[in-house]
């Protein structure tokens, strides 16, 4: 038998280093291969508007020339009547190709097709492409977070967090927080106890991180404290990696009442007296409740001395029945799509894997 290969000093940082160089520069590759086929769609988009304004295409000219593309070039996808008619709509309301002040050919081309056909607004579109670029979300959890209306809901807590932090950490700790959170993914009933939505939420803690949005880590469940010799045990606990704070989260199936300000204070204390290490920000409170009053929750918090957020959470969620009807699912779209797919599977997968909640 050979003897083990002793390995140079400074080898591992070396292949390290490697490695990173190399994932770099696959994903530099990935982002110039879907600018340059964004670009040419919204260019055959362009092209096909101008036509039919011109001389009058109709579909028929839109199905020849979806069966000549794919003649042309067979070993390309992407040249589907569906997809033809998705870059025109996509030179009609992104002429600049932008979203905004964001560019689109930042996002892959699905993605770009879920805020067109998800999305009337214009503003929200530039919203959602914005947090997609900076969050890596999937086509899923984009689709997820249309539907779920997330940009009407961030930062709707009611909170004290502006007398109680600094400023700058004051903004994005009321933006991390939402009003109300959507826990109907859990199947219960709105009769449900404190425990029942807390081992749920355990269960199903994917779509709960993901639902209380980007930089929650999870730590425990019934944490344990101990004051004087007596015992309290927190609801949930998290660590906020862009904050670099603990978060307190108390659940309370019942309508909002100022003790409950007072309880969750007193485990904040304890976690920064106990827990919160010196470099970390101090801890913050999210106070979860069926309902809540605006005006009693902020006389409740004028009071109190930690940062404390009080926001409702909805079991059980009825969309209007024209919203549902009105714009396609991303399954829709996925399905409708689905002879496009081999253009894009490439550039579709580091962000599919690497989404972040």
């Amino acid at each position: 038998m050979k003897p083990p290969l002793t390995l140079p000093e400074g080898y591992a940082d070396w292949l390290a280093q490697l490695k990173s160089q190399i994932t770099q520069a696959r994903q530099r590759a990935a982002l110039a291969v879907n600018v340059e086929l964004v670009q040419l769609y919204g260019r055959i988009g362009r092209d096909i508007l101008q036509r039919q304004q011109t001389q009058g295409w109709g579909a028929k000219v839109i199905d020849r020339l979806a069966r000549d593309l794919k003649d042309a070039f067979p070993d390309m996808r992407g040249f589907s009547t569906r997809n033809l008619k998705y870059m025109a709509f996509f030179a009609q309301h992104c002429p600049d190709s932008q979203f905004g002040q964001q560019p689109a050919a930042q996002l892959p081309w699905f993605h770009i097709v879920t805020l067109l056909t998800q999305l009337d607004n214009a503003l929200e579109r530039e919203w959602y492409a914005a947090q997609t670029a900076q969050h890596g979300w999937s086509r899923t959890t984009l689709a997820l977070h249309i539907k779920n209306r997330l940009q009407q809901r961030q930062g709707g807590a009611v909170t004290n967090f502006q007398a109680r932090l600094p400023a700058a950490e004051s903004a994005l700790a009321r933006e991390t927080l939402k009003n109300p959170y959507l826990f109907d993914f859990l199947g219960l009933g709105d009769d449900a106890h404190e425990r029942e939505i807390e081992n749920g939420l355990i269960r199903h803690i994917t779509r709960f991180l993901l639902e209380l949005g980007a930089g929650f880590a999870f730590v425990g469940r019934q944490f344990r404290l101990e004051v004087a010799g007596d015992e309290f045990f927190i609801d949930l606990l998290f660590y906020h990696t862009r904050l670099k704070c603990y978060v307190v989260v108390e659940l309370k199936a019942t309508a909002f009442k100022p003790e409950h300000a007072g309880q969750l204070n007193f485990y904040l204390a304890a976690i920064d007296a106990q827990v919160k290490a010196p470099d970390d920000k101090p801890t913050i409170g999210l106070l979860l409740c069926k309902q809540q009053n605006r005006l009693v929750a902020e006389y409740a918090l004028s009071g109190i001395d930690k940062p404390i957020g009080v926001a409702e959470y909805q079991l059980l969620r009825d969309l209007p029945a024209t919203l549902e009807q009105s714009l396609p699912s991303i399954a829709d779209i996925e399905a409708e799509l689905s002879n496009d797919v081999g253009a894009l599977d490439a550039l579709d997968a580091p962000d599919e894997s690497g989404d972040q909640t």
